[in-house]
């Protein structure tokens, strides 16, 4: 939307990345059958801009597992709204840690790592 843009027309940075973080989120609290929360972006790309109106698609996978954290490999693409091309416009790699109700880490179960 136009309250997420610069003078430009080029959506905030911060907006994509907010996207990026919560599908990315996703898939930690999905492998880690219950809360997880980022604890670092790393490995940030901005490769083209977003327009005001494109259709954005947030692609991520998991890329190691350790006893507590995940680190997710995160892409972010746009299609102009006419089009069926898509193009990359940013990656970034999202560290999780599994949390328990006390919001201490817990293990990740190595079984079944994608």
């Amino acid at each position: 939307m136009p309250a997420d843009a610069n003078a430009y027309g080029d959506i905030f940075g911060g907006w994509l990345m907010s996207l990026m973080d919560s599908g990315a989120g996703l898939v930690a609290a999905r492998r880690a059958k219950g809360r997880a929360v980022t604890v670092a972006m790393d490995a940030v790309e901005f490769h083209k801009p977003v327009k005001v109106g494109d259709e954005v698609s947030v692609y991520a996978d998991i890329v190691k597992v350790g006893r507590t954290s995940m680190v997710i490999a995160t892409d972010a693409y746009r299609r102009d709204r006419h089009s069926e091309d898509e193009e990359l416009v940013t990656c970034a790699k999202f560290t999780f840690v599994a949390i328990d109700d006390a919001g201490k880490p817990r293990p990740v179960d190595a079984e079944g790592a994608a």
